[in-house]
């Protein structure tokens, strides 16, 4: 069956989100499964705008990210609007265009929600994530807004590993600056490097192990709203994924010295009164989470720090949603 009198078109828009608790390494390569769930924060500010246009007399699909055509970017896209196209019963090619305004892996959330429109489909949010979840495991927590629980699941056919929310963005509205303190792609992305941390690092072993602890005190905290449960654990969620990395071979190190004056910034926010924690995902950037009215602080406290190129804020956000 294909489409031909009429094309289907629909746009969305994802928030960016970063985990408190992390999600580093896969059960499941084949179907995206993640090894441990995680716990997750959908920005405002930071998005991917995605427009999906079927298009009958194209031969295969085509992308554009960003003002570019990524043609190497296509199978993993492709892949993903495989799953929606079985659903819908259509062979119908697509055109995808592409916008982020920050390096972002929320592209697969916009991607299912603006094919699943342009295909006339009507699925449930667990469903969404589901497939979000097959072209980028983060991605699945970004097709909802505020607090976000990634469950890594058990079923052979993945189909028990998705997000569901937790907590909306305006029942505790922490706000979020990121000190950007390099630019331009990482050396090494992020599915390699869980690739090599959990065939080479020792320390991967009781990362895994130590994660249900982690999650459940995370849940406690945001449940709680208490500030600075979720600090303690985040960090040091965040320093024992690192150090994983680190142990890998060839080691893994995705900070830069800016990254680490960062770090110690927020600390000595922290000791002197200030609510803000920090948070890393793998790279460079650093992550300074605070409760509301301290984010001009805090921002003004990263800007200062040399070797931050950039420094940018944000709310909690909503979502994945129709434009």
């Amino acid at each position: 069956m294909t489409i031909s009198e009429q094309q289907g078109r629909a746009a969305a828009r994802a928030g960016a989100n970063f985990a408190l608790v992390k999600y580093w390494g896969k059960a499941d390569a084949r179907l995206n499964v993640p090894a441990v769930g995680s716990i997750s924060i959908t920005l405002d500010a930071l998005f991917t705008e995605t427009e999906v246009e079927l298009v009958p007399k194209l031969r295969s699909d085509e992308l554009v990210l960003d003002g570019k055509r990524r043609d190497e970017d296509l199978e993993k896209i492709s892949a993903c609007v495989d799953l929606l196209r079985s659903k819908a019963g259509v062979d119908t090619r697509v055109r995808v265009t592409s916008r982020n305004n920050f390096p972002t892996a929320s592209g697969f959330a916009a991607l299912v929600r603006a094919a699943e429109a342009a295909f006339g489909l009507t699925l449930t949010s667990r469903e969404r994530s589901i497939v979000a979840r097959q072209g980028s495991g983060s991605a699945a927590r970004s097709i909802f807004g505020g607090f976000v629980e990634m469950h890594a699941g058990s079923s052979p056919d993945g189909s028990d590993s998705f997000a569901e929310p937790l907590l909306e963005s305006a029942a505790w509205p922490l706000e979020v600056v990121i000190a950007v303190t390099a630019k331009g792609e990482k050396e090494i992305g992020s599915r390699s490097g869980m690739t090599r941390s959990a065939s080479s690092s020792p320390y991967y072993a009781a990362w895994v192990s130590g994660q249900p602890a982690d999650l459940a005190a995370a849940r406690a905290a945001i449940g709680a709203r208490d500030f600075a449960a979720l600090a303690g654990v985040a960090e040091h969620n965040c320093l024992k994924m690192h150090a994983a990395a680190l142990a890998a071979h060839p080691p893994l190190v995705y900070w830069n010295g800016a990254t680490v004056e960062c770090l110690h910034a927020v600390r000595r926010l922290r000791a002197a009164g200030v609510p803000v924690f920090f948070t890393i995902d793998a790279g460079p950037q650093l992550k300074a989470v605070c409760a509301p009215g301290a984010r001009a602080e805090v921002e003004r406290a990263l800007r200062a720090v040399p070797g931050v190129l950039d420094v940018l804020t944000s709310a909690l956000g909503p979502g994945a949603e129709l434009r």
